[in-house]
């Protein structure tokens, strides 16, 4: 007899204790991202409030890897997102075999047009930082069967770690500008002071850009997920592969401008 799928209620009962699934979810794409948004409201319901969204396998060198093939999102919470101005400190907790990924984070000003490119996308920017995303898999060993299981696992997001705002329009005048730039830029991630990988914005769709483009259409294809508002908080995948951490541990992202570097302590 086939198991039923992971209700949104068992979901979320594992992501509150920090256990690991006992087996994959069970569910096609669609289903997976109407569960997580059954998550979210269960969510909400209990008093957090949604800050943004993260986006997830836009580096395509590590799709082999983790057998997800496609770009997948989900929700970032006041309870899982931290602002600093270059080094921060998080608390581990109860997060599953947690990864830390460094990233683009933007910041939106307003509501981008439901068909909106690259340069109507720009005019709804606010900021643009570096961050760090902590990501966690429920499933033992980060070995998915397919996309529909991370989409499920909340697209994998455990906390977000935000370092120094830059204005988009203090970098440049426009989305070419802005994007020619951040696809550029490099990041050298070190643990404990050690370089461990380098990668570069460009790794992400081409430019992280071009993923909070791809985000926000996919977005609005989505049935029942929310808009983009004005003042959420985007981030744009790993610019490298995620490497497991745990608690004790240093690790910085030194950022090529216009980006800054960040750095945060493992509790």
């Amino acid at each position: 007899m086939t198991a039923a799928p992971l209700s949104a209620a068992t979901l979320l009962r594992h992501h509150d204790e920090g256990t690991p699934w006992a087996r994959p979810t069970g569910l096609d794409l669609d289903t997976a991202y109407r569960r997580q948004l059954e998550v979210r409201a269960l969510r909400i319901a209990r008093g957090e409030r949604p800050r943004g969204f993260k986006i997830g396998f836009t580096n395509r060198s590590i799709w082999p890897r983790y057998n997800v093939f496609a770009p997948i999102w989900g929700t970032v919470y006041d309870s899982t997102l931290t602002l600093c101005e270059g080094e921060g400190e998080v608390a581990l907790g109860v997060a599953c075999e947690p990864r830390l990924e460094p990233e683009a984070v933007f910041g939106l000003r307003a509501t981008p047009a439901r068909d909106a490119d690259l340069l109507q996308l720009f005019d709804a920017i606010d900021w643009v930082a570096p961050g760090f995303e902590i990501v966690q898999s429920h499933l033992t060993g980060w070995r998915f069967v397919a996309a529909a299981d991370p989409i499920a696992d909340g697209s994998l997001h455990a906390h977000l770690l935000v370092g120094r705002r830059v204005p988009v329009r203090e970098i440049a005048a426009d989305a070419e500008g802005l994007e020619r730039q951040l696809a550029a830029a490099t990041v050298r991630l070190a643990r404990g002071g050690a370089v461990v990988e380098q990668g570069q914005g460009v790794n992400v769709l081409d430019g992280p850009l071009h993923a909070l483009l791809h985000f926000a259409r996919e977005l609005a294809r989505c049935p029942g997920a929310p808009a983009l508002q004005p003042g959420d908080v985007v981030t744009t995948g790993t610019w490298t592969d995620a490497w497991p951490v745990e608690a004790g541990q240093t690790w910085t992202g030194h950022f090529d401008a216009p980006l800054s570097p960040l750095t945060v302590r493992f509790r």
